[in-house]
């Protein structure tokens, strides 16, 4: 009498809750540097009060995000290793070097900033957009490359990702930029033009990242049965209400509404929608991180 024995073998964790901190902070960094050069870049003076802002935050993100990677690997003394042993189709070989070169023309950027240099200013931010979108373009395609994962291997991840880190970023900038007004200004005034501007732009860009999920999901949902397993993880599974709950309806659609209805919309409401998005999309990553992780490989 034959005997099949299947076996379901339990595989180490590859990622976990710190690469998940990290891929946040380099979205919220990249965000906030692409804010930054709407005026000092791109010439849209309305936008001049985010320049400074969001190249300090650009710059003290990215100095963040690393040492939790760092924390992760278990052995930071070997993090050199990195830039030795080169892997140049790896995307993690092309991130250790953009992660020191994006920092790098963060500093130098707000330097010249700061000096008002404006024609130094706009030249570094111009260099600075493709290396913002490049290192946290790239946590998208180290999630891509995992064949064995059906939730991550998608050519729309990288994008994903790009997304929700404006998202982030923006939502992260009006809450900045209220505080700042309330508190540190000197008229103790908060630019209300401003901040409605970012919100308008902060709901279209929501749509954008609801797009990007739901097509996703789509996909997911009609193909070989890993990926119909990740759907399932996601709309009735272990994830389901940070998916659905957390990460959707409170940390996007329902900003959404409060954003661009206009009896909702007054700095009470924004205050409310970004808050809510800032911790929505944290949860994205989250979420992308785990539940990619969560089904067994066989």
């Amino acid at each position: 009498m034959e005997t099949q024995v299947l076996y379901n073998i339990t595989h180490q964790e590859t990622f976990g809750l710190f690469i998940a901190i990290y891929f946040y902070l380099t979205g919220l960094s990249a965000g906030s540097f692409i804010l930054s050069t709407l005026s000092y870049g791109f010439g849209m003076e309305q936008y001049k009060p985010l320049g400074k802002v969001g190249v300090v935050l650009a710059t003290i993100l990215l100095i963040f995000a690393p040492l939790f990677l760092l924390f992760h690997i278990g052995a930071p003394y070997r993090a050199w290793h990195l830039f030795v042993y080169l892997n140049w189709s790896s995307p993690i070989t092309w991130g250790s070097f953009l992660l020191v070169l994006y920092p790098i023309n963060c500093i130098i950027y707000g330097i010249f900033m700061f000096k008002g240099n404006l024609k130094l200013t706009r030249l570094f931010g111009f260099i600075g957009i493709p290396l913002a979108i490049s290192v946290h373009g790239y946590t998208g395609f180290i999630l891509a490359f995992g064949k064995a994962r059906a939730l991550w291997n998608t050519a729309i991840m990288p994008i994903l990702f790009l997304a929700s880190a404006i998202v982030s970023g923006i939502a992260l900038m009006i809450l900045v930029c209220l505080i700042i007004g309330r508190f540190f200004s000197k008229e103790k005034t908060i630019n209300k033009d401003l901040i409605f501007s970012l919100s308008k732009m902060l709901a279209w860009m929501i749509v954008f990242d609801l797009f990007l999920v739901g097509s996703d999901l789509l996909v997911l949902s009609i193909s070989h049965s890993d990926a119909q397993a990740a759907f399932h993880l996601l709309l009735g599974g272990n994830f389901s209400f940070l998916f659905l709950v957390v990460e959707n309806v409170l940390g996007k659609i329902l900003p959404f509404i409060l954003l661009v209805v206009p009896r909702f919309r007054n700095l009470v409401t924004v205050t409310i929608a970004s808050i809510l998005v800032v911790v929505g999309i944290f949860f994205m990553r989250y979420v992308v991180v785990l539940a990619g992780e969560f089904i067994p490989l066989l």
